[in-house]
């Protein structure tokens, strides 16, 4: 008899890896999340689709059960102004030297995700502006930061990295399952 192993889908966002740290981070990640069970998707690299990114981000969403989302280090800004010209009084203008942004995309799916219901966590790249989606609490999880100059194994290990996945893991094997149950209808 053939061992058949079913793995509970997830979708992995993340901006496209321009340096060999990053690349590495995604490798160990998803060899993580097969080891406990899970299958990493994402778009351009596991499945493929020809229609507009937008309909064949959410069609992949809708097959998975929840969503890691990954700011890397994308655009670096070695002087940003932030509210440049405010003349609004909590708002003002400030500066913000040595900063990195992360792609668009990084912000863009998990707000699909959060719209769909699917149990989401972030990771930012030590560096990267907490901003956006990344912003403290817009989700409602804690989204914590790496360094990728460690050994992305390390980070893995630590227990603020256990405790968060386990808790967003619990999440997706409850989607998973009530996706098997019929509609309520009260």
């Amino acid at each position: 008899m053939r061992d058949v192993t079913f793995k509970t889908s997830v979708f992995l966002s993340f901006p496209k890896p321009h340096m060999q740290r990053q690349d590495k981070f995604v490798a160990v990640l998803c060899g993580y999340l097969d080891e406990r069970g899970l299958t990493a998707r994402t778009l351009g690299v596991t499945d493929y689709d020809s229609d507009a990114p937008l309909t064949a981000i959410r069609r992949l969403m809708l097959e998975s059960n929840g969503l890691i989302a990954i700011a890397f280090r994308r655009s670096h800004h070695d002087r940003m102004v932030v509210n440049a010209n405010s003349d609004i009084g909590d708002r003002p203008e400030r500066v913000v030297k040595g900063s990195w942004s992360t792609s668009i995309w990084a912000h863009v799916e998990p707000a699909m995700a959060y719209q769909l219901g699917l149990p989401i966590l972030l990771l930012r790249e030590h560096g990267v502006l907490a901003e956006g989606i990344f912003e403290r609490g817009v989700v409602g999880l804690y989204s914590p930061e790496f360094d990728l100059a460690t050994d992305p194994a390390d980070f893995l290990k630590s227990s603020e990295w256990q405790q968060i996945v386990r808790q967003w893991e619990g999440r997706v094997m409850r989607v998973a399952e009530n996706k098997g149950r019929p509609p309520q209808l009260y």
